[in-house]
């Protein structure tokens, strides 16, 4: 617990935010160790507290055909010799509450999705591994259902919680980012973190050859969507990205270019350091004549 409120600390006091990167899913070793080295040394340079993302398991894809990843044991596996190799914290998204234990003893930041964010016992037993815990908000819930998720973590014994906008449903294929929800959810008392990929989606919104669907997106949204985040005044940004999108089996349509991935970065950092959006607005109501 010590190190996990160390870490906590560190991301509550990044500027002008921290940053949650990196490809949505684990692919092979290989291409991990790849990412994890890229984007190190573009957060280095940057002056960016950075942790590294993916998924070992896609338990929650439109379709079974979907790629899922290598699975728990093996993923986990990947992820330690990224946090290893490369002195990075790790976050990863868990969809039972039985991963919960064995992903604590890899991950430092555990990722509840959005369509579990009010599934008690799985909050639960994530809040019981200790580890930092980022709650990303349902696409079906209003930001003040995250106030509750939050303290269901803080009421199991664990202050280091976090919540994630991550865009709302508008219709059955688009997703709507409101950026009152960025202030509203500071309610919750903790770091808010601005999932800038993922709000992007169109689920269930792109046709496949051959019958069914998958989630589509909106790639070229991703920098507006992180320009207002950041001059909201979030504390982190959450987004996916790859160096080859096109052919990434899972989200490519809403994960940015590995080799944008810098110039994005460096105008958000300049954003962020003039922005006053951290701030609280005190607003003087008594008349005014000039």
């Amino acid at each position: 617990m010590e190190s996990s409120s160390l870490l906590y600390n560190q991301l509550k006091a990044a500027e002008p935010f921290f940053l949650l990167a990196g490809p949505n899913v684990i692919e092979s070793e290989d291409h991990i160790l790849y990412m994890a080295k890229q984007l190190k040394n573009i957060t280095s340079k940057l002056g960016l507290k950075f942790v590294f993302k993916s998924s070992f398991d896609k338990a929650n894809r439109t379709s079974s055909k979907s790629f899922r990843g290598p699975g728990l044991a093996e993923g986990l596996k990947i992820l330690e010799k990224v946090k290893t190799i490369y002195d990075v914290p790790i976050v990863t998204d868990v969809h039972e509450s039985i991963q919960c234990e064995a992903v604590g003893r890899v991950a430092d930041i555990i990722q509840i999705p959005a369509f579990l964010c009010r599934q008690t016992d799985l909050l639960v037993a994530a809040a019981k591994t200790g580890k930092v815990i980022n709650i990303k908000k349902g696409q079906f819930c209003a930001s003040s259902v995250m106030i509750n998720s939050a303290e269901k973590v803080r009421l199991a014994g664990n202050q280091n919680v976090m919540v994630c906008e991550r865009g709302t449903m508008f219709g059955y294929n688009d997703l709507i980012v409101d950026p009152r929800n960025f202030e509203w959810m500071k309610e919750a008392n903790c770091p808010v973190v601005a999932d800038i990929t993922h709000s992007l989606q169109q689920p269930a919104g792109k046709k496949l050859e051959g019958g069914g669907v998958a989630s589509g997106g909106l790639r070229e949204l991703i920098p507006c969507i992180a320009r207002t985040a950041v001059a909201v005044g979030v504390d982190g940004i959450f987004m996916e990205v790859h160096n080859d999108p096109l052919s990434a089996p899972v989200d490519g349509p809403t994960q940015w270019p590995l080799r944008h991935l810098e110039e994005l970065l460096e105008e958000l950092v300049a954003l962020g350091r003039v922005s006053k959006g951290k701030q609280q607005f005190k607003i003087d109501l008594t008349p005014f004549f000039d």
